[in-house]
Order: structure tokens, then sequence, then C-alpha cells
């Protein structure tokens, strides 16, 4: 069964004081293209988060965040001190290298400084929280594979549709081919008939529409064209991660309308290849979002 690019999974988990959200969002992509974004805590896990993507989501261009909701809840707030007194030396030091009056009040200007403050925030990740993380992503890509499932029946549906319209569209150019045979002949009779005086040997005629319209025989084209439909159907029903493998085939199924157009000297078969490259041009539109 076939699987979508497109996909979509959130899950989040509470833990102490603080909820921990994981989302994960999927859209189509030529090979595997991951964007990480995790809250610093989790950092340290971020190459082992990067593996577990990797490895289940195959390809896509994937959107992957950890971040952290905290609690209303007052935390115990607390002074860098080090660093406070750092501010205030840099301070004193820059107004008399440059022979300026140092600030009436020093303390107010360093106290409006970058990270003065600071909260008893935890650093170090834990077993148990590093548990309930792991446990989140993998239900995220859970979710994800579920939402690829369903966009990939619904393109399997599509595909299916237009692998039938082309099929039919096929048996329709039969009837036209039979009877432009006859209507070459025709052309070309009427055509030396036309001018006056001329003879020619019946013999050396056949032997030219015989060779003239092998040339133009596309049963060739058609037989191909019929294997690739059947294959393209079949690998719809294949293994996950096929979606490079249709985009082949549906290529030589191009390559097979493509020839048969430039064969179809008539007015009639050549709206039915137009017909069919419409149809495949859909199918290549949507392999693009197949995994």
């Amino acid at each position: 069964m076939i699987h979508s690019m497109t996909g979509y999974g959130k899950t989040s988990a509470t833990y102490g004081q603080k909820t921990i959200n994981v989302e994960i969002k999927s859209l189509n992509s030529k090979s595997m293209d991951l964007n990480v974004r995790v809250a610093p805590i989790y950092r340290e896990k971020e190459m082992e988060m990067r593996n577990m993507l990797s490895v289940r989501m195959l390809r896509g261009k994937v959107d992957f965040s950890v971040w952290i909701e905290r609690d209303n809840v007052a935390e115990p707030v607390k002074l860098n001190a080090e660093l406070i007194s750092n501010y205030y030396e840099q301070i004193k030091q820059i107004a008399a290298d440059k022979a300026i009056p140092a600030p009436a009040d020093p303390f107010q200007l360093v106290m409006r400084l970058p990270d003065v403050f600071t909260t008893a925030e935890q650093n170090e990740l834990s077993e148990e929280e590093w548990k309930i993380v792991n446990g989140l992503i993998v239900k995220a890509i859970d979710n994800v594979e579920e939402f690829r499932l369903q966009e990939g029946e619904a393109l399997k549906r599509k595909f299916e549709e237009k692998i039938a319209n082309i099929t039919s569209l096929l048996a329709q150019i039969e009837p036209y081919e039979k009877s432009r045979v006859e209507k070459i002949r025709e052309r070309i009779v009427d055509g030396l008939s036309s001018i006056p005086d001329v003879e020619y040997d019946n013999n050396r005629l056949e032997q030219e529409l015989i060779y003239y319209i092998e040339k133009l025989d596309i049963s060739e084209e058609k037989q191909r064209l019929a294997n690739h439909l059947n294959y393209f159907t079949e690998t719809l029903n294949g293994e996950i991660g096929q979606g490079k493998k249709l985009g082949f085939i549906a290529q030589e199924m191009g390559r097979e309308i493509n020839t048969m157009g430039s064969k179809s000297n008539q007015a009639e078969m050549q709206n039915i290849v137009v017909k069919m490259k419409d149809e495949l041009e859909q199918i290549k539109e949507q392999v693009l979002n197949v995994l």
C-alpha cells in the first residue's frame, strides 16, 4: 500500500510543572530533508531524535519540534552575582578608559542588562523525562504514518482512476488504427491517379506501402504501454516507499504515448493521444507526493 509524504502528528504530556509538546509536519521532497527544533534541555538527544525520524519517516520535508510550556507557577528567581559584578567592573573600566564620568547609579544600569536574573530551571535531562519525550516522539511518528496512509489510500484511488482512463483510451485507438491503412492506400493511389500520363508498378507500390505502413505501426508501443500500465498498478499494491519507482514507470508510459502521437497521422488518433497525455500528466503530478 502506498503512503503519501504529507503527514501531521502532535502529542503532549505533563511532567512536573511543565507540558512537553512534540509536533511533526511532513511534505513531499526528493529525499529526507529534516529540520529539527528542540528545547535546550533536549539538545543532547538531538542525534538520537534525528535517527528515529530518518528510520521511520524515510523521505520528505520533515519539520520536527519539541518545546516546553510551563504552568503558571512562580519559579524561584536568583541574581547572577558573578555576572552582575562583571558588568559593574566593565562599566567602571570603560568610563576610566574613555575619560568619561561613570554613571551616577551603575547598579541600576547593571540590573537592566541581559541574564542578570536566572531561574532555578533544571539543566540536566533525567532518564525519566527522556523516557517520556521518547514515547511522545514515537506516538507522533505513529500519528504521521496513519495520516500518510490515509492520504496514500486517496492517492491510490486517484491513480487507479487515471490508469483505467488511459487503458480505455488505448482500446479506442484500435478501430482508427485499422482503418487508417486503407485510407493511406487510397490517398496515395488517388494522388498518383491525379497525375496525368503517369505509369507505376503495382508490385513496387505495394512494397512501398508496406514499408510506409510498418514505419507508422504502433503495435509495439501499445503493447509496451499496456505492460507499463499493469506494472504501475502492481507497484501500487507493493511495499512502502515506491514513489520513485512509480515516477520512473510514469516516465516510460510517457515515452510510449509520445511515440504513438508522433506516428499517428490521423486526427482521431491524435486526439486520443492528447487525452492520454492529460491523464498521464495528472499521474505525474500526484506521484511527487508518494513516499
